[in-house]
């Protein structure tokens, strides 16, 4: 048996390693530890940063979505202030329409209405429009017993009572024109008894035939072939005939402006004056024949369509004219009344 020496003994004691080796060992593992905190730190670092990117990005969507809440919001505040400024214009419209109305009522109970925005005090042509605003009641009334009888369908009979009624309506008009026309034919030629949207409308003192009957086919559609063949003969027959009248009136109105202007105009000798002045008087009769052709090819176009159509459809016809009028009217008073910014 060989003796161990004390430093072989030591040595197993330490499980055959060195302290040399126990060091390398533990410093592994120092660095094995450190390389794992680094590596977490850098794992930290990454979800912090796709953290805050996500926090970002989150922020940006919700700031856009409350900007687009707070255009919303904007944009429906403006709206219902344009609706409520419009609901008000169109109340204040209605109030001032009232009060014309009720300002129109006084003046004919006191007996001084005139439909003429101008200075005219003829007394035929004071009393023509003081007819005309009671023959424009008398129509809306009329107007209101022909809507009530075609909405309960009435008999055709009773039906017929009102249309004769509304034409004879209409002869009243022509014939209170035809009185006004010796008083004043410019006062019926300008329109000034009517509202301002009339006017815009109006040809030689009313309405044109050959217009009316565009607005008045679709409202009283279906007609039957024969219907409709002699509507459009009435039509183009009325349309050659204002042409002839509307080339006679601008004859007229070039001979007027050739008489007056006959002359020096700077120094007008009196004699000449005088001279001129009487043939312009002279022509003015001609004008006159103009207007009242004008009102006959009116009152023919309307008793044409009379016998033309049916009982139930001259009654919508009639009722068609007087809501297309009354509407002109309307519209004349919205217009008047309108809020002036």
């Amino acid at each position: 048996m060989g003796i161990e020496s004390p430093s072989s003994r030591l040595f197993q004691a330490w499980g055959g390693r060195s302290p040399r080796a126990e060091t390398s060992t533990s410093m592994e593992r120092d660095d094995n530890n450190e390389n794992m905190v680094e590596n977490g730190n850098r794992e930290l670092a990454v979800v912090s940063t796709s953290s805050e990117h996500e926090r970002k990005v989150e922020k940006m969507s919700d700031s856009k979505v409350l900007r687009r809440l707070a255009q919303n919001r904007e944009a429906a505040r403006k709206s219902r202030l344009r609706k409520k400024a419009y609901v008000q214009q169109l109340e204040s419209s209605r109030v001032r329409l009232n009060q014309l109305e009720q300002e129109l009522e006084r003046a004919r109970q006191q007996g001084s209405y005139a439909g003429s925005s101008g200075d005219n005090n003829h007394p035929g042509v004071a009393a023509y429009d003081m007819d005309y605003a009671r023959w424009v009641e008398e129509q809306n009334r009329q107007i209101s017993e022909l809507r009530s009888a075609l909405a309960v369908h009435v008999t055709d009979n009773e039906l017929r009572v009102l249309v004769d009624k509304g034409m004879a309506h209409y002869d009243e008009l022509f014939r209170l024109k035809g009185t006004a026309v010796k008083a004043d034919v410019f006062h019926i030629v300008s329109g000034m008894w009517k509202t301002p949207a009339e006017r815009c409308f109006m040809w030689m003192g009313g309405f044109r035939p050959s217009e009316l009957l565009k607005i008045l086919i679709p409202q009283i559609e279906p007609l039957t072939e024969q219907q409709l063949l002699a509507v459009c003969n009435l039509q183009q027959s009325s349309q050659q005939a204002e042409d002839a009248l509307s080339q006679g009136m601008e004859a007229l109105q070039q001979n007027l402006a050739d008489t007056l202007s006959t002359g020096s105009l700077g120094a007008p000798n009196v004699s000449n004056y005088v001279g001129q002045m009487a043939m312009a008087m002279g022509k003015l009769g001609t004008l006159e024949n103009f207007v009242r052709q004008a009102d006959n090819l009116r009152q023919q176009a309307l008793q044409q369509m009379h016998r033309i159509l049916t009982t139930r459809q001259a009654a919508r016809g009639l009722l068609a004219m007087g809501d297309y009028l009354s509407r002109l009217r309307a519209l004349s008073s919205l217009w008047i009344a309108r809020p002036q910014d």
